[in-house]
Formats: C-alpha cells, structure tokens, sequence
C-alpha cells in the first residue's frame, strides 16, 4: 500500500505533464474532475469538436425539444473550468494519434500530451441512402436538438425510424406537441435486441395508447419529399423523418495508430481503461472494457457508464490499480413511464416477472445460476432502488419470493 500511495504521490507531483482529454461530454468532463479532485497538479487540456460549451445529453430528448418560448433550455454542466485549471478548446475535432510521439493531430493544430484520455464518445447511425437528404434528422447532438424543436413545434407529422430507446423518448416528446407520430421498427417488435419478446410485446400497448402509430417488421425502403416508403409498400406521410437506430463509438481517426479497436470500432480498453497504446486510457461511450462480473466484454452507451468510468481511469492515470467492473444502469422516460435497467443478462439467464406486465407497475428479473444479476423495473423505484445495492454483491435469491411482488427484493435474498 506504501508503494501504491507513493506512485499516486508522485504522479501528483509532476506538475510539468499535461493529460490531455479527447471529447468534452460527460465521460470527458467527469475526467477532468476526477484528475483535479484525486490530486493532478499538472495541466489539463479537453478538447471538444462542438463549438458549445460541454452540455448534458438526456435532457435533449425532452427539455430542450419541449422548451417552452424562444429561450434556449440550458444544459451547460456546472464546472467553473478555468476555476478548475482546464484549458477548455472549443470546435477542435482530432484527426490522427501519434502515440509513438505522444503527439495529437487536431483540425487546429498538434497538442502534445504525457498522458492521454479518449472521451470522444458516439455518434448516431445514419439510414442507409438519407445521407445529404432534407428533413431527416438525428437527436444526438445540442444542434440536433435545436433543429427539431421548431419541427415539434410546428406540429408536422414525423416518421421516427426505430423503435429503440431514443425512438421511443423521441415520440414521447413529438406527441407531447401534437405531432402525429408513426414510429417504424425493422424487428418484429420494440427493443428487440435488447429485452426479451415476453417483456417487449407488452411495450406494444405503450405506444398505442399514446397514440403513435407503431409499424414493425418492416424496413424502411426510400425517404422521398414528405414521405416514406416501406418496405413492404406502404407509403407514410412524413414532413420530417428522424432516425434512431442506435450509435458508433466517434473512434474512426484513431483507425492506423497505437490504439486498438474492437469488431464494434470501440477502442479496446482493459479492465483499468489502458487503451493498448502507452499512456492512453479511455472511458465512456468510446471504449469496451471487460468485464469479470458479466464473463464478457462490455460496450455501454449509458450516462452512467460516462459517470462511473472517469474515477476509475483518473485513479489509475495518477499510479493506481483499479479495476473497472460497474453495474451497468441507465433509464428511460417514455409514454409516461419511468423504465430503469440495472445490471446485464443474457437470453439463456432465467427470467422472472414481478407483477403483470401489462399494469402500470411491474419488473422483470434475471437470474443465473440462482444469483442476481439483472433487473429491469417500470414504475418500482423500489425495486431498482434496492437491487442497485444488491447487484454488486452477486446474490444468490429465491425464486419463488423474488417472484412475488408483494416480498421487497432485498428480503428474496437467501
């Protein structure tokens, strides 16, 4: 422990260094944080490719598409930067690594770094054959947002293209304004990836009742001038068309260098966030990681993720020996539900319901090998509240309590 201590100590001490941070989200931001509150006493450079000052993602989905008036919602973090001895440089987007030099290629010149983060975070898929075309549009950016809230505003019918849950945040929201809404899903039914069809056909009824139309198993074949065609021939009015279909980690200038990517194009970090060049860590939407708790690697593209991350990496930049192993969680506020997800599953893990999918209040469970380890809850902070503090301890439960709604999740414990 002395010798770890005095690692960290003198790497406080290097007050010549610079750590430089590619992206300035929330991964790049709670970074910098991070290194400053754990003891970095050299520079820090963060480096953010918008013009605007760092902002929070969820509330664009929502706040910033429903704001009321002409006065722009602000999202801005609460960080006194030059306070916290960040030099902040807007509108400078990286384009190639040196790590054999320690050097970075940005669009507004070389920046030389002794230690280097990658916070560049993802960026939205593009529909196939939209690329350049009017009036299609996707919600990942403070710009992104800006673009659509007049298209809201203006009550247009939209066409969402996937049923993910962006799509899902997204027609909330267009509805909430009045926009007709037809949201079309290339599976056969909502989060089909994500959540088994015993859970997801339930989800159905969601979007029903808001009043979106919901088209799946179809495609979509063209986006024409107020329209979309699908692939089975239908024909939607669409005065605009917004596209949800998932993100790519923002990695592809690393492609050539030190640094390696996985077969998602995520940079492929270790279990303390070492990217494989010397010196470069990465946190966030950007990078995979594996995981000893899950016996797979992990790609999260949640907030938490960018939260829980940076604490790691900055102890481990500063001479430390942690491991990175969270408890994915993230949540998602849609058709007047507030749905949480902790933890990770696979389709061969046992599922158990808590209460009736098709109420208002419910919870899905996964099991493996009798210990939890996933839980999704729709109106039952409770539920998430308590399985948040036990997921992290690899339970074992019993099925038959964990089954019962009425028995609070921490009592199925055996």
């Amino acid at each position: 422990m002395a010798a770890e201590n005095g690692g960290r100590a003198g790497y406080r001490d290097r007050v010549t260094e610079r750590v430089v941070i590619v992206g300035a989200g929330m991964a790049g931001v709670q970074t910098a944080v991070e290194l400053r509150g754990q003891g970095w006493r050299g520079d820090i450079t963060l480096l953010g490719d918008e013009p605007h000052p760092p902002y929070d993602r969820p509330p664009l989905s929502k706040a910033v598409l429903l704001g009321a008036g002409d006065a722009p919602v602000d999202v801005r973090f609460d960080v006194d930067f030059g306070a916290l001895g960040v030099d902040l440089r807007l509108g400078s987007r990286a384009q190639t690594l040196h790590a054999e030099r320690r050097e970075l290629d940005t669009d507004t010149g070389t920046v030389r770094y002794d230690h280097l983060v990658l916070a560049t975070g993802a960026y939205a898929t593009e529909l196939p054959g939209t690329a350049g075309l009017p009036d299609v549009y996707p919600l990942r950016t403070l710009d992104d947002a800006a673009t659509l809230r007049p298209v809201l505003a203006a009550g247009r019918d939209l066409v969402v293209v996937g049923a993910g849950w962006i799509g899902a945040e997204f027609a909330t929201a267009a509805r909430q304004a009045g926009c007709a809404v037809t949201v079309v899903e290339a599976a056969d039914r909502p989060l089909a990836g994500v959540l088994p069809a015993s859970v997801t056909a339930h989800m159905r009824h969601w979007y029903e009742e808001a009043g979106v139309d919901l088209r799946t198993g179809t495609a979509v074949a063209a986006v024409e001038p107020g329209a979309v065609v699908l692939a089975d021939g239908s024909r939607l009015v669409a005065a605009a068309v917004v596209v949800g279909i998932g993100a790519r980690p923002s990695t592809g200038w690393l492609g050539g260098s030190a640094v390696a990517l996985d077969a998602t194009g995520a940079v492929l970090a270790d279990d303390r966030l070492r990217a494989t060049a010397d010196e470069v860590f990465a946190v966030g939407d950007c990078a995979s990681f594996p995981s000893g708790r899950y016996g797979e690697r992990l790609l999260v593209h949640h907030w938490d993720n960018a939260v829980q991350g940076p604490r790691t990496a900055a102890a481990n930049l500063l001479g430390g020996d942690e491991p990175y192993d969270p408890v994915p969680y993230f949540w998602s506020e849609q058709f007047g539900r507030f749905v949480q997800y902790a933890g990770h599953h696979v389709a061969a893990d046992t599922m158990l319901l808590r209460g009736d999918p098709a109420s208002p209040s419910w919870a899905a469970v996964w099991l493996r090998d009798g210990l939890l380890v996933a839980v999704l809850a729709v109106g039952r902070p409770r539920d998430m509240a308590q399985a948040r503090k036990l997921l992290p301890r690899t339970v074992a439960v019993d099925p038959a309590l964990v089954a019962d709604p009425a028995v609070p999740l921490k009592s199925a414990v055996r």
